[in-house]
């Protein structure tokens, strides 16, 4: 039975405490609400609500759909769980590495990625849910933390079910910051939005080695044990 500290993965609540931080992380809901702040200044308190709501919906579906169907499609072309939880672990933590050690540079992405939407009708979508909430980074995030589903059996619902769980929480986060970007800035500012990036970044950096580390015990296990087994 796969573990991840002393609460078992095949638990919903211990899929939640897995997938929350980490998609936490990636999304961070609390800097990106400072970037929706400045880029919707030019729009009323009664359309950034309706925008809120609807990025939050929109990300939602894109995490429930990497998540329930990205590591499913990807060993259907016939790529092993444990290659896929060693390379997703990868992406987890140069993503997590990148956050920790450059936040101005994700930051400025990110400004990058919600440019254009200042003076938009439709902009719920594109850019500001994709690429700009739920990008790439959030998508290989979620097939990787995917791909520590149990095998088989009825573990694999409870699995799922903690995760989709974990989207949730990140998605009424995003609603609930984004509805409240102003107060957000006045609270913690561009100063305090980085120390907790920094903070959220390293626990998924400690997160994308433990996917790393159990990918590859699946890998290596077996041949392991029968190397062991010809030296006995």
């Amino acid at each position: 039975m796969m573990t991840f500290g002393p609460l078992p993965l095949t638990t919903v609540l211990g899929a939640f405490l897995l997938g929350f931080p980490a998609l936490f992380s990636i999304v961070n809901p609390i800097g990106a609400s400072l970037v929706f702040s400045n880029v919707t200044s030019d729009r009323t308190h009664a359309e950034r609500l309706v925008l809120a709501r609807q990025i939050a919906t929109y990300s939602l579906i894109i995490l429930i759909g990497s998540l329930w169907l990205g590591s499913y499609v990807l060993n259907f072309f016939g790529v092993s769980l444990g290659a896929l939880r060693v390379a997703g672990g990868l992406v987890v933590a140069v993503r997590a590495w990148g956050l920790l050690m450059a936040p101005d540079v994700q930051s400025a992405r990110k400004e990058n990625d919600a440019a254009g939407a200042e003076g938009r009708a439709d902009v719920a979508f594109f850019p500001l849910t994709m690429p700009f909430t739920t990008g790439p980074g959030s998508i290989s995030v979620a097939i990787a933390l995917a791909s520590e589903r149990p095998p088989s059996g009825p573990e694999v619902f409870s699995f799922f079910g903690g995760v989709t769980l974990a989207a949730v929480a990140v998605a009424g986060m995003v609603w609930a910051l984004y509805s409240s970007s102003d107060r957000v800035l006045k609270l913690l500012g561009e100063g305090g939005a980085k120390v907790v990036s920094r903070l959220v970044a390293f626990l998924l950096l400690c997160i994308g080695v433990q996917i790393v580390s159990s990918g590859a015990e699946s890998l290596l296990g077996p041949w392991l044990l029968q190397t062991v087994q010809k030296l006995h």
